[in-house]
């Protein structure tokens, strides 16, 4: 499958009326990062999305080639009872 440039993602997300943190939300991704990736600048982008939840972002959008690896488990905080 040819890759997506991120121009290409926000005609895409423009065309289904789907908001980027709905997409990231349903796949359990920060909604702030997935717009930041989107967003970035195509020629010179600052977000390299190498690994971690930025690779999984990228490849899932289209923009990359590869595999998303296996989300990351957040420890869940439990606060001490008074």
């Amino acid at each position: 499958m040819p890759l997506k440039t991120r121009q290409q993602v926000r005609e895409e997300f423009a065309s289904r009326g789907l908001a980027y943190a709905d997409w990231a939300r349903q796949k359990g991704y920060s909604p702030t990062l997935v717009s930041m990736i989107v967003n970035d600048n195509e020629g010179a982008p600052q977000r390299k999305c190498l690994r971690g939840e930025s690779h999984n972002i990228a490849v899932e959008l289209g923009l990359k080639q590869g595999t998303v690896s296996q989300p990351m488990t957040r420890p869940r905080i439990q606060l001490a009872a008074a």
